[in-house]
């Protein structure tokens, strides 16, 4: 974990990756490519503070039932720490642009989003709608890459799937950033999912667009 002050003693922002994998898998996307890009998203604001505090957690258990996370958000909870908001970030690596290479969990919403596995998606519970809107709206300013938002009903499969759903589980403004997994990724859980499979050209773009993003984010509110 490390905490990185801000211009003013505010609530802060948690940036959130999982380290673990699940076994026999080397992780590369499932999680190493969401790990380097907080480690990135550290250097940026290390260098040029933001106006909330910003801290970063690299969390364990993801793969088991989010014992990692929920441990520490019950934590933050008890001890009233005044956390703004939460990213989790959840597998960036992936990308696949061929027609019909992405799938949806419910059959309804491939009219409305695309069928080509080439954006990244920001995703949240109903209850975190406002958050979702507000992170793509400034991610979109600034970055040119593909993105779409989704808040569904908690029960839609792939909403609560990773650390964000700890902290909104104890009532935090918290939100998911992703790939999509295994609804584009085929090597999902595998032993293929290897370093070769990402785009690294990708990620950067990616890790530029969030670390804008999050700097406006840390300016909202009081």
């Amino acid at each position: 974990m490390l905490d990185l002050p801000g211009r003013e003693d505010r609530g802060f922002v948690l940036i959130g990756a999982h380290y673990d994998a699940v076994p026999r898998s080397p992780g590369a996307d499932d999680n190493g490519s969401a790990l380097a890009v907080l480690l990135e998203l550290a250097s940026a604001f290390s260098v040029v503070p933001a106006r909330r505090p910003i801290r970063l957690a690299a969390f364990d258990l993801e793969e088991t039932n989010r014992s990692g996370s929920r441990a520490y958000a019950q934590d933050l909870r008890r001890r009233g720490e005044p956390l703004a908001l939460m990213i989790s970030l959840e597998m960036l690596g992936y990308r696949d642009a061929r027609p019909g290479s992405q799938r949806y969990p419910a059959g309804g919403l491939r009219y409305v989003y695309p069928d080509r596995g080439d954006f990244i998606a920001f995703v949240g519970d109903l209850g975190a709608r406002s958050l979702v809107r507000r992170a793509i709206e400034s991610f979109r300013k600034n970055a040119q890459f593909p993105s779409e938002g989704v808040a569904a009903p908690a029960f839609v499969p792939g909403v609560t799937w990773s650390d964000h759903w700890s902290f909104r589980d104890h009532g935090f403004p918290a939100i998911m950033v992703t790939d999509t997994a295994f609804f584009r990724y085929p090597h999902y859980h595998l032993p293929s999912d290897t370093p070769e499979k990402l785009d690294y050209e990708r990620m950067a773009r990616v890790t530029l667009g969030l670390a804008a993003m999050l700097k406006e984010l840390a300016h909202e509110g009081r």
